[in-house]
């Protein structure tokens, strides 16, 4: 008997037999920082030592203080909108550190540890919300897609670049150097949506290298999940013949288990899986919106007792691979990344409307520079009306 946990209670019960139980939430630290055996999971994290263990947990402290410096930025005017990711690190952080460098990651617009975990920069995310860029950074730096604000159209890119990664014979050939796969990061309102059905419907009968990764962090804006299905969201996935499961996405240790497991499978060329990290949101959805409003604090205050850092760094104290020293390293380099995203931000300054016609086309194209001149024209009329 192992120890896996239903929605809310440790129950023990019997490894599933099938590739994936919908209805089975994995999870390797308890909301007590408690270390559980899971037979077919524990080999994924075998190779997380000491240091490894300590990366996670800088990490999520560092993409945690990252986003609280965001937060606090658009309340002070000098970002247009901020979606904070308060309560989804584990998730995020397990998941990516699980990625390759060939493998590529789309986001969707709450993905800053994602990014993180990437090699990004987490502080080129400020520039589509400081709005002088509408994409921000370069994709292909980082494979790390852009931010997609459109709720669920992203699914199809990813599946259609796993595809493209298909047929380029870069699945299944056995090189690790050369097998990637596609991990794709959408919320639990997206579900709702038909591209998220009609991506998984693609990647099921093709068989493409993707990693549907739902963090359902409970509440589509003010909707719970309980207005978005009747059935753990993971069965969507089963619906349409995708291995699916379901994991403490508050548990650092579990998701990267699970999508390291779905992963492997994606680049031997098993397919795709689709993965329910069930998770919280702590804060916002966007600072346009206002939790208290359909929300209670008794909820908030249940899940604030089941966060994610708070466990691993539980479990790292008590097995001795993390002391004070390390802690205040962690804290001061989080007060250091505080400090940079604040004076970055206010850097930022919006280049001149005119911008916009920089990047239609890769070459030179005579109508895009008409509209250009003409434009400048107009804008110079301005300028000359005022004299």
């Amino acid at each position: 008997m192992e120890v896996v946990t239903t929605m809310d209670t440790l129950t023990p019960r019997p490894e599933a037999s099938s590739p994936a139980d919908p209805d089975m939430l994995v999870q390797l630290l308890d909301p007590e920082g408690r270390r559980l055996d899971h037979s077919r999971y524990d080999r994924w994290v075998a190779g997380l030592g000491p240091a490894e263990l300590r990366g996670l947990y800088r990490d999520m402290v560092l993409a945690r203080r990252f986003d609280a410096e965001a937060t606090a930025l658009q309340r002070q005017g000098e970002l247009s909108l901020w979606p904070p990711s308060l309560g989804q690190e584990a998730a995020q952080v397990g998941s990516g550190r699980a990625m390759r460098p060939r493998d590529f990651a789309f986001p969707s617009y709450r993905e800053h540890a994602v990014a993180h975990t990437r090699g990004m920069d987490m502080r080129e995310l400020l520039r589509v919300f400081r709005g002088v860029e509408h994409g921000g950074w370069d994709p292909a730096a980082h494979n790390f897609h852009l931010y997609t604000f459109v709720i669920g159209s992203h699914t199809l890119h990813a599946t259609g670049y796993a595809m493209g990664a298909q047929r380029d014979g870069d699945v299944g050939t056995g090189d690790p150097e050369r097998d990637r796969a596609v991990v794709v990061y959408f919320g639990d309102g997206a579900t709702s949506q038909g591209d998220v059905h009609e991506a998984m419907v693609f990647a099921a009968v093709t068989q493409a290298p993707v990693v549907f990764v739902c963090q359902n962090n409970q509440w589509a804006i003010s909707v719970p999940a309980s207005g978005q299905t009747t059935v753990p969201l993971a069965r969507r996935g089963t619906g349409v013949g995708i291995p699916s499961v379901r994991v403490d996405g508050n548990d650092v240790l579990a998701s990267y288990a699970v999508t390291a497991e779905a992963l492997d499978r994606a680049r031997s060329g098993g397919g795709p899986t689709l993965i329910e990290a069930y998770t919280y949101r702590m804060g916002a959805h966007t600072t346009a919106d206002d939790p208290t409003r359909y929300r209670t604090s008794a909820e908030e205050d249940y899940w604030r007792e089941r966060d994610p850092i708070a466990r691993l760094r539980t479990y790292l104290t008590d097995q001795g691979h993390a002391d004070d020293d390390f802690l205040a390293e962690v804290t001061a380099a989080a007060d250091e990344l505080g400090e940079s995203t604040r004076e970055y931000c206010r850097a930022l300054t919006p280049v001149g409307p005119e911008a916009m016609f920089d990047h239609v086309y890769g070459a030179a194209h005579a109508q895009v520079e008409a509209e250009r001149a003409w434009f400048t024209d107009y804008q110079q009329s301005f300028a000359e009306a005022d004299r």
